[in-house]
């Protein structure tokens, strides 16, 4: 199955979930966004690492690093390699003395250790078709300018009807304008939902 290459676009705060962020990752040679739920623990162990910040003492995925580095470990590339009801699955494509492993991993996880091991993230099609969100060339310009790791600078203003009275009509405006926002977080859920209303024939 081919692979398509991801980058780390942005992370920041969930407007939604308390203790959460939104994690974005964009298609390399494409303008595919794919937004990823994540905790805040996973968030600031990506931060630090794209900060190249070093903690007085080791985190979890540090500690890891220098586990597989101790023993001659490699990761060589990170999968998300499947989307089951919104939840993303990942793997490490390790290798070693003994040859090359696979091993599961949350998506969140799989990706702070790509970052420590500057390792390729990879995914498949039909999880961009189903999942990612397309950015006009206007906004993907935009885009560009999201490099800090956590920034909250997306003010969105509580909308008095709930998601579920929006009609499909209504929900791809909202969605267009959580895009124009770059509100990745707020977009995927519209579209997961005019989704779930597409296959239900409503």
């Amino acid at each position: 199955m081919k692979k398509i290459g991801l980058d780390i676009i942005g992370l920041s705060y969930s407007q939604t979930q308390s203790g959460a962020y939104a994690l974005v990752l964009g298609e390399k040679n494409g303008n595919r966004r794919l937004p990823i739920i994540i905790g805040g623990f996973e968030a600031q162990a990506i931060a630090i690492e794209l900060e190249e910040m070093r903690p007085t003492r080791p985190l979890t995925h540090d500690l890891f690093k220098t586990f597989a580095d101790t023993f001659n470990i490699t990761l060589r590339e990170v999968i998300i390699y499947n989307l089951v009801e919104g939840i993303f699955f990942a793997k490490l494509i390790c290798e070693s003395d003994k040859g090359p492993v696979e091993i599961d991993s949350r998506t969140s996880d799989a990706i702070a250790l790509a970052v420590r091991f500057k390792c390729p993230i990879n995914t498949h099609e039909f999880i961009l078709s189903s999942a990612g969100i397309i950015l006009e060339e206007d906004e993907k310009d935009s885009d560009e300018k999201d490099n800090e790791p956590i920034e909250d600078t997306i003010d969105i203003t509580p909308k008095p009807k709930s998601i579920k009275e929006f009609s499909i009509k209504e929900l791809e405006e909202e969605m267009e304008k959580a895009l124009n926002l770059e509100d990745y977080e707020k977009a995927s859920i519209l579209r997961d939902e005019i989704q779930k209303r597409k296959e239900k024939g409503n």
